[in-house]
């Protein structure tokens, strides 16, 4: 009887135990890490027969080992046939990482101006629309706080504009400074 009352109460203690708050908390965790970097892209706009460049500017929040947030502005700046389109996008990302190369699929929503204007005649579909872009990318890390993009590419799709839409696709190269 008495061997029935020592593991019974050696039971309760050890049960306990997994409920107390004698651990320490960890001080060193961290929640996410975020990176902001710009880029130069290039741009088959698919309107005029000629490449538009131009100037990305992104953020990435990566808040899980494989998951992440991406937002990014393009802004055009070499327009040979005065087509200007620029995009303002943000959605999820999924990050597949090895050693120090990520690889990086992402699906991306918000609106893209297109401006196209000859002398003082603008035209007719001069505006801003839906839009939304599928993409993937590359992306090497350079050191603890600089991740180099090597490659990201991107497949837009503005449906709403003029009759059958508008479907640009753009490469982008650029550098990040990452918050740790």
């Amino acid at each position: 009887m008495k061997r029935h009352n020592l593991v019974g109460c050696l039971a309760c203690v050890l049960g306990l135990a997994t409920i107390s708050f004698g651990q320490a908390i960890p001080t060193a965790s961290r929640v996410g890490q975020i990176q902001a970097g710009i880029g130069g892209f290039v741009l088959n706009p698919d309107f005029g027969q000629s490449d538009i460049q131009g100037l990305t500017f992104y953020a990435d929040f990566d808040f899980a080992q494989r998951l992440g947030a991406e937002g990014e502005i393009h802004y055009s700046l070499r327009t040979p046939s005065n087509v200007r389109e620029n995009t303002y996008f943000a959605g999820p990302r999924y990050i597949v990482r090895h050693k120090k190369l990520d690889g990086y699929a992402k699906a991306l929503f918000g609106v893209g101006h297109f401006n196209l204007q000859q002398g003082n005649i603008i035209n007719a579909n001069t505006g801003t629309y839906f839009a939304y872009a599928l993409g993937a990318g590359a992306e090497l890390q350079a050191s603890r706080h600089i991740h180099v993009r090597l490659i990201d590419f991107e497949a837009q799709k503005w449906p709403g504009f003029a009759t059958s839409g508008l479907s640009p696709y753009l490469f982008t190269a650029g550098v990040a400074w990452v918050f740790r």
